[in-house]
């Protein structure tokens, strides 16, 4: 990129607009990380595990709950414009992230761009709702599943993908632990920074269990041939609930979940934008 394009990037990032708008993303993605967590202490309350009924715990269970609410398509469009607006942010941060090490400036590029890649998938799938259609994650998970497994090396592809869910996961579980996330935010003085900083351990820790146990279920898929299994977050939830002590289990991811999405919110104010 041409460094006078840089400065147009740089020059657009810089506008008041834009950053609020991208700052309402957070907002969105938290909103929709309350409503998973509640899918899912609901799914525990009523006994379901992974071959039980109950709402999906997933993003488009939460869009689906969305959409079926009073003023819900005003909230989804809110939602596709400032979805789209966090992504288009992340690659702004890609063509203007800068360090001297190579090699981590590079690995910092592929973060922001994943992340990118992240708020597009869900703002189009935010778009989908907001048109008037419906889609469902595990369908879709399962879906892409069975046309890896039917390609040639596909099995080993859908291990990879599995391994790296599984590995984002961890790196979640060590953000919360570690508090990196602090890094991005602001926190505020007093019983407020505290409460901040607490809703983002265990937010940051629940969320990591969640894409591990997805991680988990793609290489599952992979090893028994079996796209059935790999299916996304609302499985991984539900899969939980089947495990000794799962509901306790699946509760506490459940609190977790919607610690993550108030923590979210939070951040919506609190993020640094200006680094």
């Amino acid at each position: 990129m041409t460094q006078t394009a840089k400065v147009a990037v740089r020059d657009a990032s810089t506008s008041r607009v834009f950053r609020t708008v991208a700052r309402s993303g957070f907002a969105v993605n938290g909103l929709l990380h309350i409503l998973i967590g509640g899918i899912a202490i609901g799914v525990a309350f009523s006994g379901g595990g992974s071959g039980g009924s109950g709402g999906e715990a997933d993003q488009s269970g939460a869009l689906r709950q969305i959409s079926s609410s009073p003023g819900g398509l005003i909230v989804l469009w809110v939602a596709v414009l400032g979805l789209f607006a966090l992504g288009l942010w992340q690659l702004v941060q890609v063509v203007l992230l800068q360090d001297q090490d190579a090699k981590k400036k590079w690995g910092k590029r592929a973060s922001e761009l994943g992340k990118g890649v992240v708020y597009f998938a869900l703002g189009g799938t935010a778009l989908t709702f907001a048109l008037g259609g419906g889609s469902s994650s595990s369908d879709s998970s399962q879906s892409m599943s069975a046309q890896l497994l039917a390609t040639p090396g596909g099995v080993f592809l859908l291990v990879a993908i599995g391994l790296a869910v599984f590995g984002a996961g961890v790196g979640f579980v060590v953000i919360g632990i570690r508090r990196t996330f602090r890094k991005n935010i602001r926190v505020p003085a007093g019983s407020a920074g505290r409460g901040v900083v607490i809703l983002g351990v265990v937010g940051y820790v629940a969320k990591g269990i969640a894409l591990a146990v997805v991680g988990v279920l793609f290489v599952v898929a992979a090893v028994n041939s079996n796209a059935s299994q790999a299916s996304g977050l609302d499985g991984a939830l539900k899969s939980l609930a089947d495990l000794p002590f799962g509901i306790a289990i699946l509760i506490a991811v459940g609190v977790g979940l919607i610690a993550y999405g108030v923590f979210l919110i939070a951040r919506a104010r609190l993020a640094k934008l200006d680094k």
